[in-house]
């Protein structure tokens, strides 16, 4: 009986295993679309700037990176990990 529960924890894991690795793989194509996406707005001007972004500009140019990415998060909504890429973005220009 013993050998039966290992096996079927073994094939609970590895399920586990491969949905989180198609997970993470779809992740990563979203975040290309999603900066592809950017991209082509940007080109065609078609960005509807909050004016709040200007607090957000003002932050990065202090030198207030984490505060930045905090306003931005309450501005857009977004997650942690896309605020601090977008601000990180923002930042270059």
């Amino acid at each position: 009986m013993d050998i039966v529960g290992y096996f079927i924890a073994l094939v609970v894991i590895v399920g586990f295993a491969g949905a989180e690795s198609r997970i993470s793989r779809t992740d990563r194509r979203v975040a290309r679309v999603e900066r592809k996406l950017d991209l082509i707005i940007d080109h065609l001007g078609l960005r509807d700037d909050d004016p709040r972004m200007a607090k957000v500009v003002a932050l990065l140019r202090d030198d207030k990176k984490i505060q930045a990415i905090k306003e931005y998060r309450e501005i857009t909504g977004v997650g942690l990990a896309e605020a601090k890429e977008a601000v990180e973005r923002m930042g270059q220009t």
